[in-house]
């Protein structure tokens, strides 16, 4: 399986494919050409973040006012929407138009252009992680018993159990929308676990597996 985030965004989103992204920056010049607004290409994994719901996207293109972001499955419509970054950062966002797999937002709010291209934090890096709040169950030995995935990334998952597990523990995790994925448990916290997964999520799998999850739960709650 690949490694994840930005290097699978980096292969699978070359820039050459975008004939359609936003302008390159004007070339060092006059007063003009230096006032203009910066742009530039990122390739790099993100969140859009609603009220109850987060979907995985990759940002295409930067500007000092906006972003355009590849999408892996259509978004709700008329949901505010804010861009959270790796390293925790949120945008408001406003959507100015969206096609088959991909959408451009402009800024609610005066943005960082430096901090937005740098990325700057002081976490290690890790994969993103998506927030769903969904009923699962795990296969402990030879029982299946009820828990809560309470998020999910490509290398892993956080549930809560009453369940004793121990660490380094095997099981298998199933939900509606979601085929059964084996894994260890890494770290214990109350009744709070986090799993490492035998095989990884390639990133688009995730976004759509993320998205699909979500939906079933948003139809229940409606």
């Amino acid at each position: 399986m690949r490694e994840a985030g930005e290097q699978v965004a980096r292969d699978s989103y070359a820039p050459e494919q975008h004939a359609d992204r936003i302008p390159a920056p004007a070339e060092q010049g006059g007063p003009e050409q230096r006032s203009a607004p910066r742009f530039t290409l990122l390739i790099r994994s993100a969140k859009l973040v609603g009220l109850d719901c987060e979907f995985l996207c990759v940002i295409r293109d930067a500007s000092e006012t906006g972003v355009s972001v590849r999408l892996f499955h259509p978004l709700p419509a008329e949901m505010p929407l804010s861009l959270e970054l790796p390293n925790g950062d949120r945008h408001a966002l406003e959507r100015v138009w969206e096609a088959e797999g991909k959408a451009g937002f402009q800024f609610a709010e005066p943005t960082s252009f430096e901090r937005l291209v740098e990325m700057p934090s002081r976490f290690s890096k890790r994969g993103l992680r998506v927030r769903v709040e969904v009923p699962c169950d795990l296969l402990v030995g030879l029982r299946w018993v009820p828990a809560m995935l309470g998020n999910i990334s490509q290398q892993g998952a956080l549930i809560r159990t009453q369940e004793r597990l121990s660490l380094v523990q095997r099981v298998k995790l199933r939900a509606e929308g979601m085929p059964v994925v084996a894994g260890r448990v890494r770290w214990r916290r109350s009744d709070d676990y986090g799993l490492s997964f035998e095989d990884t999520f390639q990133f688009a799998e995730l976004a759509e597996l993320a998205f699909q999850l979500q939906s079933g739960e948003a139809g229940k709650r409606r």
